[in-house]
């Protein structure tokens, strides 16, 4: 891995909607080199896939009417939390946190309103990240672009933590995890535990270069000698599995 890494920011997309050729618009627009990586905001990818939903249009259950009345949230909203989530984590003090389909554990589902047209809309997560990173890349390969990793990102609230801070909820052409598990540090002493989260490293170093307002979706992080061959096991690989967390 290099010791120097440039953040870009990839200028001039146009305003992303339903159907919207991502992976040209970026090609397009991105002078990409082999090695890049790509980090793609996870509301464009929604956007483009039509993850757009007016809270106007949701019919809210008697449960979701029951958990808005105790946190104080709008009825539309939490069922539509309700509806992309496989269990509730926790709901209490204001705060939904749910594991979604997907397995992500997050506050709302992943749901929120930011930076999306009309009053009352919001964005789902995509359905399947990894599967969408996977088709971007594919897309760009289509475009005649060079060999690049694929991240989708979104920001993330932390247990034990203050502040958001972006995550990789979706990756392709890059392993999420780099594993030092076996090898030495220069001590010569042998790492047990050392699993780096490269995915989640890249995704908020890409995120240096952006802000709410930037209007600067997609990001490319070059330097890093990380891109590989196949899409590999995607950013489903960072999800801890249920029997080795002991806060669920």
């Amino acid at each position: 891995m290099s010791a120097s890494v440039q953040v870009i920011p990839v200028e001039g997309l146009p305003e992303v909607t339903q159907d919207s050729p991502l992976a040209a618009e970026i090609a397009d627009r991105a002078r990409l080199v082999a090695g890049d990586v790509l980090c793609i905001s996870q509301k464009v990818v929604s956007k483009a896939e039509g993850r757009i939903r007016d809270l106007g249009a949701v019919t809210p259950s008697e449960r979701a009417r029951k958990m808005a009345a105790e946190l104080g949230k709008e009825p539309e909203m939490v069922e539509l939390v309700l509806s992309e989530s496989r269990r509730v984590v926790r709901a209490e003090r204001g705060v939904l946190i749910t594991e979604t389909h997907g397995g992500l554990i997050c506050a709302n589902a992943g749901i929120d309103s930011s930076n999306v047209p009309g009053e009352r809309s919001v964005a789902l997560l995509p359905k399947n990240p990894d599967a969408s990173a996977r088709r971007i890349r594919a897309g760009l390969r289509d475009a005649g672009a060079p060999a690049v990793g694929v991240l989708i990102a979104d920001s993330f609230g932390r247990p034990w933590r203050l502040g958001q801070a972006e995550v990789a909820i979706g990756c392709a052409g890059l392993p999420a995890l780099d594993d030092w598990r076996g090898r030495s540090d220069r001590d010569g002493r042998e790492l047990e535990a050392t699993a780096i989260g490269l995915a989640d490293q890249i995704a908020a170093a890409a995120d240096l270069a952006r802000d709410k307002t930037s209007g600067t979706p997609v990001v490319l992080v070059r330097g890093l000698a990380v891109v590989i061959d196949e899409d590999g096991p995607g950013a489903g690989a960072l999800h801890r599995p249920a029997d080795e967390d002991l806060f669920r």
